[in-house]
């Protein structure tokens, strides 16, 4: 059986933005021959089964995105063990209880630079606080994301690679769609 995969895009059906059904989107991973492939809401979230390097899968769904639908879409892609271990390292318990919705995942196509969370703390405003744990950067948005300066080309930037985030609620859905194949 293949290795259980979640996969985020960046930036789909945002703003009238790159538009992307998903079951175009399924279709794609089932032209690559992926399996037991499921999205979960219309922002770009996967789980599935493939083998293969990181890299070569995140690669193979880009191109393949690109040919079918001529959409230029960063995936990242993130193992089952990988994704297990983000939930309990979540720095900010009490207020993923309290308010799920303001606590985000942000993971990149690299690892961050050095120095990439103190970066983003300085240009922080209103209370939002931003943690390295591992390759993630957490943050946490007490007056929501919405009216946040910390800008998606600001996490590019401080991070060095494409930066996507998830919602606290949509980490811990992954997740259960990731338990439900009997590989969490």
């Amino acid at each position: 059986m293949a290795a259980v995969q979640i996969a985020l895009l960046r930036g789909i059906n945002v703003g009238g933005q790159n538009k992307l059904a998903m079951a175009e989107l399924r279709a794609c991973c089932a032209e690559l021959g992926w399996q037991a492939v499921q999205t979960y809401i219309q922002s770009g979230n996967l789980v599935f089964q493939a083998d293969g390097p990181v890299a070569h899968l995140e690669a193979a769904l880009e191109q393949r995105i690109a040919e079918r639908l001529g959409l230029t879409i960063p995936v990242i892609v993130r193992g089952v063990a990988a994704w297990a271990a983000y939930v309990p390292a979540n720095p900010y318990p009490d207020a993923s209880r309290d308010a799920p919705e303001r606590v985000m995942l942000a993971l990149a196509k690299a690892p961050p630079k050095e120095g990439a969370a103190a970066a983003l703390r300085a240009r922080a405003a209103n209370g939002e606080q931003i943690t390295q744990v591992g390759d993630a950067l957490w943050v946490y948005y007490p007056e929501g994301a919405g009216r946040s300066k910390l800008t998606p080309a600001l996490f590019d930037r401080m991070a060095g690679a494409p930066v996507t985030a998830r919602n606290w609620r949509t980490v811990l859905k992954l997740a259960a769609l990731a338990e439900a194949t009997g590989h969490l």
